[in-house]
């Protein structure tokens, strides 16, 4: 019977293990350079999240319309943002659209402070601008117009004008 030859066994984890630690050593490199890249010059994937250097900014993106944008207004709904048309919409259009839809703010609903702190959030975690004087006016029409809406429950049914019918088994 051969003997087993451990030294060729031993060889080729040894080939193994330095392949990994080259593979894990050269991703790490890859990561830093990434990471730095980020830090110094913004995100590369071009996420609607601004990079952190974009909190230096003091003004607003002007806002760009899309070519196909609709600026049609329906029930005094613009269709392009999907926001209320009323006082402050402009300044509103222009500070927050520039970053996230216009939906985003309509699906949501907060008092005034709410609003406020959700800025104050945006301006600590995503980058988000000092709005300078155009926060009280973006306040006052978000507290306005998207204000807590009190639903309540839903109506009674009126069992009297339900048609009933028996399952059959």
């Amino acid at each position: 019977m051969e003997k087993p030859n451990y030294t060729q066994d031993y060889d080729k984890l040894l080939r193994s293990l330095y392949r990994a630690i080259i593979f894990l050593s050269v991703f790490a490199v890859l990561m830093a350079l990434g990471l730095i890249y980020y830090a110094l010059l913004g995100n590369p994937f071009g996420s609607q999240a601004a990079a952190p250097a974009a909190a230096a900014r003091q003004e607003a993106p002007a806002p760009v319309p899309s070519p196909t944008a609709d600026e049609r207004i329906e029930d005094g709904i613009h269709l392009a943002t999907g926001l209320r048309v009323a006082e402050g919409f402009d300044v509103v259009r222009a500070n927050c659209t520039g970053c996230h839809s216009g939906k985003l703010i309509a699906q949501n609903r907060a008092t005034r402070d709410g609003w406020q702190e959700m800025i104050r959030w945006m301006q600590r975690t995503q980058g988000l601008w000092q709005l300078g004087e155009n926060e009280a006016v973006i306040l006052d029409y978000l507290a306005a117009n998207y204000a807590p809406q009190e639903i309540g429950r839903r109506a009674n049914l009126d069992v009297e004008a339900i048609e009933w019918y028996i399952l059959k088994e």
